[in-house]
C-alpha cells in the first residue's frame, strides 16, 4: 500500500488510467502535485527523485522556464497553424535545427505528435519508398521480440511484448519478428553491451530465406530497448543487422523514441553504435516531454526518391492535424536550445562509468538474477515469485516511492534512466534507497536486523 497521500481528496472514477492497474490504483493512489531538478513532489509534499526522466522523456529535468516562456510567447503569437499546404516559419526553424544534430544524410524530419505516430510514420514511408522504387511486392515488416514500438496498430504488430499483443486480436499482415537478444544464460550481469550474441542478427537470414527478400519492406529495431527493462544489444549485433539489410536492399529503422537526445551521451543512439539507419524514429525528449510532439528523420536517399512525378502532386498522402505545432515547435527550439548550451547531448558520457559501476554494486541481494546498462540506462532484473509474475516488482516500486524514488518497472523488472543533469549524488541516492530494500516490500532487511525471520518471509 501507498503510505503517503492525502485520503479522500481527489475522485478517481472519471480517468481511465493508460498502461495501469486502474483498481488497484485507486485503491491507494501515487500522486505528484509538482516537479523542479531532478525530483517530483507529491501531493503530501515528499520529494521523490525521478529516476526514469518521467517516461524517459524529461531529458533536462523538471520546471524548465525556459521552455515555459517559449511556449507562453508562442500561445499568444500563434497558437495554431495548418501544415497541409500551409506553414509557418517556426516548423522549418526547428527541423533545421534537428537536422544539424542528426547522423549524416538523415536530416529530412517528418513531424508527428509522439512515439507511437512516429513509428506508423515510418512503417508508411518505408512501403511508399519501396512502391516509388519499383518495389511495391516488399510490403513485410520485420519487427524483433520483446520490442516496443508504441500502441498504434502499426508499431503494435511490429512490437514483440507479449501482453501488448495478447490483449488485442487484429494485427497488420505481413509482419513477422527476429529473435530477441536478452541472454541471462551468458550475460548476466554483462556491463556494458553484452560480449555474446552478434549472431543473433543472422535471424534476419531466415526471414529472407523464408518470405524472399523481394517482400521485406523494413526492419525495425530499438537500439536499446526500454519498455523490456534495457537490454543492450551484443557487440557486434547492430552492425550486423545494417550489413543484412544493405545486403538486401531492407530498410533499417532504429526507433530511438527512449535513446534518441543524448539519453546514451550522444545525440541518438545511431551515433553511440557507429550505424546508421535509413529511417529514426523520436519523440520523448524532443521537447523535454513538456508538449506532445515527435519526429520521424529520414536518410535523403528515402526522402528524394519520393520526390518524383508532377509537382503539384503529394508525395506522401499522411499527417497529422497537429504535425509542427507551432507550440509544440517552440518548445522543441527551447529544448534544443537548452541542450546546446549545457552540454546534455553528451553529458552522459562524462557520468556513464559512474553510473554503471553503482548499479552494479547491487549485484548480490535478494532475488536480483541480472543488472544492466548502456549510456545513461539501467534495469535490475528480479526472479519471480511462482505464480505471480510482476508481484515482486510492483512491491519494490511502491516501496521504492514510498522511501522517495520512482522508477518505471516492467514485469518484476525495473528500469532507471535518469534527467541527463543528474549528478553523482543524485545517483548514490537512488542505489542507497534501492540497497536498503529487499525484493518483498522493505520488511525481510528491517526483520533480519531485529534478529526475527519469520517463516512466510523465506520465499520472499
Amino acid at each position: 500500500m501507498t503510505l503517503h497521500q492525502i485520503p479522500n481528496t481527489i475522485k478517481t472514477d472519471s480517468f481511465w488510467m493508460p498502461f495501469t492497474a486502474n483498481r488497484q490504483f485507486k485503491k491507494a493512489p501515487r500522486l505528484f502535485s509538482s516537479a523542479e531538478g531532478m525530483h517530483y513532489t507529491t501531493v503530501d509534499g515528499r520529494k521523490v527523485i525521478d529516476g526514469s526522466a518521467g517516461l524517459w522523456c524529461v531529458n533536462a529535468g523538471h520546471g524548465r522556464k525556459q521552455i515555459a516562456a517559449a511556449v507562453e510567447r508562442q500561445l499568444m503569437m500563434l497558437d495554431f497553424a495548418p501544415s497541409f499546404q500551409m506553414g509557418h516559419p517556426l516548423a522549418f526553424d526547428f527541423a533545421e535545427r534537428l537536422a544539424e544534430i542528426a547522423p549524416k544524410n538523415l536530416d529530412r524530419i517528418f513531424f508527428t505528435n509522439s512515439g507511437s505516430e512516429s513509428v506508423d510514420t515510418a512503417l508508411k514511408i518505408a512501403l511508399a519508398y519501396h512502391r516509388a522504387n519499383g518495389q511495391a511486392s516488399r510490403t513485410r515488416l520485420i519487427g524483433r521480440e520483446r520490442g516496443y514500438h508504441g500502441v498504434g496498430f502499426g508499431g503494435m504488430s511490429v512490437g514483440g511484448m507479449v501482453a501488448n499483443r495478447r490483449a488485442f486480436a487484429t494485427h497488420l499482415p505481413g509482419v513477422d519478428h527476429i529473435r530477441h537478444t536478452h541472454d541471462l544464460t551468458r550475460n548476466a550481469f554483462a556491463k556494458d553491451q553484452p560480449e555474446y550474441g552478434v549472431e543473433l542478427a543472422d535471424d534476419l537470414e531466415r526471414l529472407v530465406g523464408l518470405h524472399g527478400a523481394e517482400t521485406i519492406a523494413a526492419v525495425i529495431v530499438e537500439p536499446v530497448p526500454g519498455s523490456t527493462a534495457v537490454l543492450p544489444p551484443p557487440k557486434g549485433y547492430l552492425q550486423r543487422l545494417r550489413e543484412i539489410c544493405d545486403k538486401h536492399g531492407i530498410l533499417l529503422i532504429f526507433d530511438e523514441v527512449i535513446t534518441g537526445f543524448g539519453r546514451l551521451g550522444t545525440p541518438f543512439a545511431a551515433d553511440f553504435f557507429g550505424v546508421t539507419p535509413d529511417l529514426m524514429t523520436t519523440a520523448k525528449g524532443i521537447t523535454n516531454g513538456t508538449v506532445p510532439c515527435g519526429a520521424v528523420f529520414a536518410h535523403r536517399k528515402v526522402h528524394d526518391a519520393m520526390m518524383v512525378g508532377p509537382e503539384n502532386m503529394m508525395e506522401l498522402f499522411h499527417g497529422y492535424t497537429y504535425s509542427a505545432h507551432p507550440v509544440a515547435c517552440a518548445a522543441g527550439i527551447a529544448t534544443l536550445d537548452i541542450y546546446k548550451d549545457e552540454g546534455l547531448l553528451t553529458r552522459g558520457a562524462s557520468i556513464a562509468e559512474y553510473w554503471r559501476d553503482a548499479l552494479h554494486t547491487l549485484k548480490g541481494l535478494p532475488n536480483v538474477v541480472d543488472i544492466r546498462n548502456c549510456g545513461l540506462m539501467g534495469a535490475v532484473e528480479l526472479s519471480s515469485r511462482d505464480g505471480a509474475v510482476g508481484a515482486r516488482g510492483y512491491d519494490v516500486m511502491v516501496d521504492c516511492f514510498n522511501r522517495g524514488l520512482y522508477f518505471r518497472m516492467s514485469g518484476d523488472s525495473f528500469a532507471l534512466s535518469p534527467p541527463l543533469i543528474v549528478e553523482k549524488s543524485h545517483i548514490d541516492d537512488m542505489v542507497s534507497i534501492l540497497g536498503d530494500l529487499d525484493q518483498a516490500g522493505g520488511l525481510i532487511i528491517a526483520l533480519a536486523a531485529a534478529g526475527v525471520m519469520p517463516r512466510e518471509f523465506d520465499q520472499a
